[in-house]
């Protein structure tokens, strides 16, 4: 009786949203297992793809096995993904409309994901053309011939397609990963003791090298050692090691390294802090439900300063004593250095982490350890949250209102905080949601019952909250135009500088200003295949499109009418950076963004040399405002608070709030009295006057208020709905369409629009929307799910539909 393996194969259609049945090779019958990769034939030409298996059964002679496929290949040794996850991919792909396989792939890493190669062999060379036989000696001269076929002329195009259809050509699929395993040299003894001593007595005493090799064998005892740590220890050379080798006092071998993804080596253990009385309270509660192995969600709302990563390190700790795991999610890359070093300091090499900017090889290595269970405590960004960990005893999730938590741009659209607490109920393990700002939804929750609220109402040793100075940037322009600084935030500035006390400046705008105009005839420099301005970045002198990477140097004059005179409009972190240096030219000045921290660890560099205080005025986007302790820092000047208060979504107010309080938070966190200086144009505005005043319960309850009139989370729930295409008509009637055939069948929900999206070209896209309010899911869900199927079928190649529920941004 043959085994059937049930397999996800990766095409991500509808259609193929389901296992498929194959045979299992008597070979494979005793390795094969759910949750690995495999090779099989799929489709009417059989092509080789890769898939997931989900289940193994046995064939109860229900099934003919004479229509079935056999199973082609078996890609891992071993089960890539533990059963926990392979039930959550259903839960998952229903949850956010979407498929298996892409729940799978946003669970394993990139080295995991296989390519498939299409191969071409010719078989029968009788009959040719001269052009085919060139084509033949140029493409198909090997037994098997990888073709890049994008690079092929039309005219190559059709003598490849011509002899296929002559039937000259065999064509075979060929699936490979990624995966680089890292090797290294290590060396070991062939001595024992007695023969190690007996060689040393023999070798002369001038023979200081193959002495201090014959000592260094004799210290390892016997254990392997990797070749390059010995060389440096006994201050020999590889050449040496080759003599010894040669002697047969050794051998060398390759063996597995994990590649080191941390910025510092090594970290010195730390000294746990005494609790205060508030932290006391909420560990405690939290090592009961960890005991207990309750599925709990807390919610730790504490002000900035508070201490609620001890909470989250002493948890930690009290799920390893019970020999259990624990995984925390930082809601960006930069957050992770200073938290990994707080867990690298507690739980030294027990910790691992993942995010994206470790290099694939890393990545690859960090995961292996989580699934060999040699990582206890894992932590990073979204990604994370489907570390193949066993046993979690506590699952945290800091800065729990970040919308980075939710995946926008690719299936599935799934929010980690989601996936969080499905994995606590699998666990039987507490959630904790940190914040000084809870997300509305979250804080509502609480508020009910559903969540337990643990409160951190205080800064640890009783210090101060900074004090917060609005400054009306309306009144200053009056006095002066085009600035960006004001009177008092310069002199502000001035006196902290000379204090030898450190400033962060923010502002959520990179590169040196948001557009480039000409003062003669306004032109404004957009990008080709987007509706939006360049942004110019003065140090490579590019104009630069932030949705689709365009980028052109600046010409210098306007293309438009010749002018030289060109505007460069609201500054970016570029110029700010800029302007501070020529302000205050004795200060140290450094920027901190997206652009500064592609390069490999720069943020960490920047931010040690901040730390050792050989940074002054440290300018940055919104990465610098949350998480950081620098207890220099006694002022923060905000340069434009009412940026995301402009933008067309009803997260805009909360999102303010939450960004100000957070980022007012880095001052004053030592004994110094910290300050803010916050710039706007809107200073009555009730998300910066309660923003001001660090007052959060005033501000959930006048935003309530406002989510409750206008029909939003957590009162209603919304379903984002966007159609795109190259053909703007097509899409405008297509929308049109959908808007049409939903208000016919939603009677209940709310739909809004359709309405082009804020910024309706991309990539030379056109996008538009469609949203949904309503009350549960399995009222609409089927609809829903026929509307993707209707379109992807009908309209595969000229449009496309996505369907985003509770987005974290509708603009």
């Amino acid at each position: 009786m043959n085994l059937l393996a049930k397999v996800i194969v990766d095409v991500p259609t509808i259609q193929t949203d389901k296992p498929f049945t194959y045979l299992v090779p008597v070979e494979f019958e005793n390795t094969i297992q759910s949750g690995m990769r495999v090779s099989v034939p799929f489709g009417k030409a059989n092509r080789k793809i890769s898939g997931i298996t989900v289940d193994i059964e046995s064939n109860d002679k229900t099934m003919d096995e004479s229509k079935l496929k056999y199973v082609d290949q078996l890609l891992d040794d071993e089960p890539i993904l533990p059963t926990e996850l392979l039930k959550m991919s259903t839960w998952l792909a229903k949850e956010t409309l979407s498929f298996r396989i892409s729940a799978f792939q946003a669970m394993i890493p990139t080295q995991l994901k296989t390519k498939t190669y299409k191969l071409f062999k010719l078989i029968d060379n009788d009959e040719l053309d001269k052009d085919e036989l060139k084509f033949v000696d140029d493409y198909l001269s090997q037994s098997e011939n990888l073709i890049n076929l994008k690079k092929l002329t039309e005219t190559e195009n059709k003598i490849l397609k011509r002899l296929q259809n002559k039937h000259k050509l065999r064509v075979t699929y060929r699936l490979e990963d990624q995966k680089q395993i890292k090797l290294v040299d290590y060396l070991k003894a062939n001595l024992n003791k007695q023969e190690l001593n007996e060689q040393i007595q023999k070798t002369k005493k001038n023979a200081i090298k193959q002495l201090a090799v014959l000592n260094g064998l004799l210290a390892l005892q016997q254990k392997s050692v990797l070749l390059s740590e010995f060389c440096k220890q006994y201050k020999v050379t590889r050449t040496d090691i080759n003599h010894a080798q040669d002697k047969g006092w050794l051998h060398i071998f390759k063996q597995e390294a994990y590649r080191n993804p941390f910025f510092e080596r090594q970290v010195d253990r730390d000294v746990k802090p005494t609790l205060n009385a508030d932290q006391q309270v909420a560990v405690n509660k939290i090592q009961k439900s960890i005991i207990n192995n309750q599925n709990d969600v807390f919610l730790l709302e504490g002000v900035t300063g508070s201490g609620k990563t001890e909470v989250y390190l002493r948890s930690i700790e009290n799920a390893l004593n019970a020999q259990q795991t624990a995984l925390i999610l930082v809601p960006e890359i930069s957050l992770t250095p200073q938290i990994v070093k707080r867990l690298r300091a507690r739980f030294g090499d027990l910790v691992a982490v993942l995010h994206s900017s470790l290099n694939s090889g890393e990545r690859y290595d960090e995961w292996r350890r989580i699934q060999r269970g040699e990582a206890k405590v894992v932590v990073g960004t979204r990604s994370a949250s489907f570390a193949p960990l066993d046993n979690i005893g506590v699952l945290i999730v800091d800065e729990e209102h970040e919308p980075s938590y939710k995946q926008q741009d690719m299936l599935p659209y799934y929010h980690a905080r989601d996936v969080m607490i499905w994995r606590s109920k699998w666990h039987h393990a507490p959630v904790i949601l940190g914040s000084a700002t809870p997300s509305m939804e979250s804080r509502a929750r609480a508020e009910k019952g559903v969540y337990v609220k643990l409160s951190l109402p205080k800064r640890i040793n009783d210090k101060n909250l900074p004090l917060v100075q609005l400054v009306d940037m309306s009144k200053e322009l009056r006095q002066q135009s085009n600035i960006d600084f004001s009177k008092t935030l310069l002199n502000k500035i001035n006196e902290k500088i000379n204090k030898h006390e450190q400033v962060i400046i923010f502002l959520n705008r990179r590169g040196f200003s948001s557009y480039l105009m000409c003062r003669e005839c306004g032109y404004t420099f957009k990008c080709p295949n987007c509706d939006v301005s360049l942004v110019y970045h003065a140090k490579q002198n590019k104009l630069r499109c932030h949705y689709c990477d365009y980028e052109v140097y600046n010409p210098g004059y306007c293309p438009k009418c010749n002018a030289k005179d060109l505007s460069y409009g609201s500054s970016g972190t570029e110029k700010v950076a800029k302007d501070l240096k020529d302000l205050f030219p004795m200060a140290r000045v450094e920027r901190l963004d997206a652009d500064i921290t592609k390069r490999k660890f720069a943020y960490e560099k920047i931010l040690k040399r901040f730390e050792q205080q050989q940074i002054d005025i440290l300018v940055g986007t919104q990465m610098l405002a949350k998480g950081l302790d620098y207890p220099n820092v006694t002022l923060v000047g905000v340069l434009n608070a009412d940026t995301g208060l402009n933008l067309p979504d009803f997260h805009a107010s909360e999102r303010t709030f939450q960004l100000l309080t957070q980022v007012s938070g880095r001052s004053g966190r030592s004994d110094k009295t910290g300050e803010v200086v916050v710039q706007t144009y809107n200073p009555k505005h009730y998300a910066i006057q309660l923003a001001k005043a660090q007052d959060y319960e005033r501000f959930f309850k006048v935003e309530m208020h406002f989510r409750h009139l206008g029909k939003y989370i957590p009162y209603y729930y919304s379903a984002l709905i966007v159609a795109h295409g190259i053909n703007e008509n097509y899409v405008v009637r297509k929308i049109n369409d959908i808007a049409h055939e939903l208000k016919q069948k939603l009677s209940e929900e709310i739909i809004l629009g359709p309405s082009p999206q804020m910024i309706t070209r991309v990539n030379n896209q056109y996008y538009y929307q469609l949203i949904i309010k309503y009350k549960k899911l399995d009222e609409i869900y089927d609809i829903l799910h026929e509307l993707l199927l209707k379109y992807q079928l009908d309209n595969r190649n000229k449009f496309n539909l996505r369907i985003n529920l509770n987005p974290q941004s509708m603009a």
